[in-house]
């Protein structure tokens, strides 16, 4: 990452369904639904309107397996190939029915084995700590070999305040008990050459959710993992406080290079967050203001002082890129309701 020049990380291409995450291919939007699973018909309607609105993804909730085998009926029901993904917390059996049936399986590694933070152990040895990871391995291997066989992409999705106990008692509710958690999902993954996974680190607190992300970056780096990454604010809210939480947050990161696939979690029709999730890619693609710098008159200043000199510029730096971006993005669904 640089802070002169703008460039996407470099990450693996996880293909799902009909599309890729990561890798070259462009940043994908996604949304969710808000009908219930079981509900066929309900399901369909819901889909077809977040894809019209330019969602190349959609994820729906399966609490159970009831719900998750129903994708096969919904699936059959939409008659197009966008892809689904299933989202699954507490009941590794709902994962592996959704296995069969969906494009991609979102799991929480803070609730798909280890139980429920409960603060009723708040202490472990590292022979127990060592145990509990033993256990995870022997549900997750079986998981994602299923995964392997039936050509589906997993994401790793942790969120701040789902973490367990056990991570609980050695990291607390941070950034780096996240990460960690995330992390030893990922090395058991190394362990049978399973990369189709895509990562998520979420937070209601756009810092934290800041922080985190750029945590994870970073620990992959040294453990020579380029996994891509989903961005989102969890529970971001409605009208111009949802829009503009989701901007800094996921924003920010994008300016840097980060992100391979956007949410915007609004509390309002799942429809809406797509137009708001275009608009922040679209930006992230603009050309800068100024020409590629390069790391010599970087270093100078000269480039700096050059740029300072143009009217645009200065403008651009007083009234502030995360305000203009926010400005943006909540004048998004009222203007901009197409990919450019």
């Amino acid at each position: 990452m640089s802070i002169y020049n703008y460039s996407r990380r470099r990450t693996l291409p996880v293909r799902v369904g009909r599309i890729t995450i990561g890798g070259d291919a462009p940043i994908a939007i996604q949304s969710m639904t808000n009908t219930d699973t079981n509900d066929t018909d309900a399901c369909v309607d819901q889909i077809k309107t977040i894809a019209d609105a330019g969602a190349d993804l959609v994820r729906l909730t399966t609490q159970g397996v009831r719900e998750a085998s129903n994708l096969e009926n919904i699936k059959k029901g939409l008659g197009t190939d966008i892809p689904l993904s299933a989202d699954v917390h507490f009941n590794p059996k709902a994962a592996f029915e959704a296995a069969l049936h969906a494009d991609k399986v979102r799991i929480n590694p803070g609730n798909f084995v280890d139980a429920a933070r409960t603060f009723r152990k708040l202490t472990f040895t590292d022979e127990e700590y060592a145990e509990e990871i033993d256990r995870i391995r022997r549900t997750l291997v079986p998981f994602l070999e299923l995964c392997r066989e039936h050509d589906v992409a997993v994401r790793l999705g942790v969120n701040h305040g789902s973490l367990s106990d056990r991570i609980m008692s050695r990291y607390g509710d941070t950034p780096a008990g996240m990460v960690e958690s995330v992390m030893e999902f990922l090395r058991i993954a190394r362990e049978i050459n399973f990369d189709r996974i895509v990562i998520s680190v979420k937070a209601s607190n756009v810092v934290v959710m800041y922080q985190t992300v750029l945590l994870l970056v970073k620990e992959m780096n040294r453990e020579g993992m380029s996994f891509p990454l989903h961005l989102g604010v969890t529970e971001a809210g409605d009208a111009e406080d949802g829009r503009i939480k989701s901007a800094a947050g996921i924003g920010a990161l994008m300016a840097l290079g980060l992100g391979d696939t956007i949410r915007v979690s609004l509390s309002e029709p799942p429809e809406n967050e797509v137009p708001v999730a275009l608009r922040l890619h679209h930006r992230t693609r603009r050309p800068r203001l100024h020409r590629r710098a390069t790391d010599r008159n970087a270093r100078s200043g000269a480039h700096i002082l050059r740029t300072l000199r143009r009217p645009a510029a200065r403008r651009h730096i007083h009234r502030g890129m995360a305000r203009r971006q926010a400005v943006a993005v909540v004048q998004s669904d009222r203007d901009f309701g197409r990919r450019t």
